[in-house]
């Protein structure tokens, strides 16, 4: 997280007051950020980038650019020389977009995937992937310390990938990764054990060894998107294995809010954690890195309420 700065001359209007300057105001001096990917009109960063900067009366808008994947090479080019000051970017560009930047940071590196892309005043490409800490920044807002515990990561897709990392440098004592192909889990256990080799990483099939994993696991991150609209009916997860009072179950599906993975971690007494906080930190995280000011976290949170109907 970057340290609150004063605002940039450039991101105000400076022919406006505060109270002068409106959310639907853009200007010849507004600032640019947005995301790209195809398709994507189904995504909510718009509203909850753009409801941060209302809240700041800041003269910066956030906006959707569909990116067809033969395009990408052209888009990453056309963001410094259109004045972007960066972008989000969603699937299926997160890996293609790597080699069209002039650096990454070591998270970019190790999940394999850019989700943030900031443009220095050099108009330099910066990438970042900003899941692992929103994820991590979310555990800790609901006081869960990822330190020490033994998670259960259940999937090895792109997003399981950001939260291993981010389990790993949180210091987590062990993570064990289940998925139907094993050769994945195996795959993702052996790049990560490469970068936190003082961390236990350990694969193993789903859903043949959920009840032997689930029996140590003070921490079981669901990384499908089983359980999500519309199929609100899958479950990764064996329905007769039992959840400890003790245990954190956390699923990255944030619709519906309550999944059948969680309502039977409820229901035997564990915390039970949806993923839209993880959301909402991962894309503060890249507001930060834009604007250089610390992100209304708690505005972009209600933003997120209000689609979702949440109170």
């Amino acid at each position: 997280m970057t340290e609150p700065q004063q605002h940039t001359s450039d991101s105000r209007r400076p022919d406006a007051t505060d109270s002068e300057l409106l959310p639907t105001d853009i200007t010849a001096a507004t600032t640019l950020v947005g995301l790209i990917g195809w398709p994507i009109t189904h995504s909510i960063s718009p509203q909850m980038h753009n409801a941060a900067f209302a809240a700041r009366r800041m003269n910066w808008r956030y906006l959707a650019f569909p990116v067809p994947p033969e395009r990408v090479a052209e888009a990453v080019a056309g963001l410094p020389a259109l004045g972007l000051r960066g972008v989000n970017v969603t699937v299926p560009h997160k890996q293609a977009v790597m080699s069209h930047l002039d650096r990454w940071t070591p998270a970019a590196e190790a999940i394999g995937a850019v989700n943030t892309i900031v443009v220095d005043e050099d108009r330099h490409l910066s990438g970042d992937n900003t899941d692992a800490a929103g994820f991590i920044a979310d555990l800790r807002a609901h006081a869960v310390d990822p330190a020490g515990k033994r998670a259960l990561v259940i999937g090895a897709g792109g997003s399981s990938r950001a939260i291993v990392y981010g389990l790993a440098e949180a210091g987590a004592h062990s993570v064990t990764i289940l998925n139907r192909t094993v050769a994945k889990a195996v795959d993702l256990a052996a790049t990560m054990q490469s970068y936190f080799p003082d961390i236990c990483m350990r694969s193993a099939p789903f859903p043949d060894d959920v009840t032997a994993s689930a029996e140590t696991a003070d921490l079981i991150v669901n990384c499908t998107s089983l359980g999500m609209e519309p199929r609100i009916e899958g479950l990764p997860w064996e329905e007769d294995v039992e959840f400890r009072d003790d245990q954190i179950v956390y699923d990255l599906v944030y619709n519906p809010a309550m999944t059948r993975l969680l309502q039977l971690a409820s229901t035997d007494g564990a915390t039970a954690i949806g993923g839209l906080g993880m959301l909402v930190y991962q894309g503060a995280i890249a507001w930060e890195a834009w604007t250089g000011e610390a992100a209304p976290v708690d505005v972009m949170q209600r933003a997120t309420n209000i689609i979702f109907d949440r109170a």
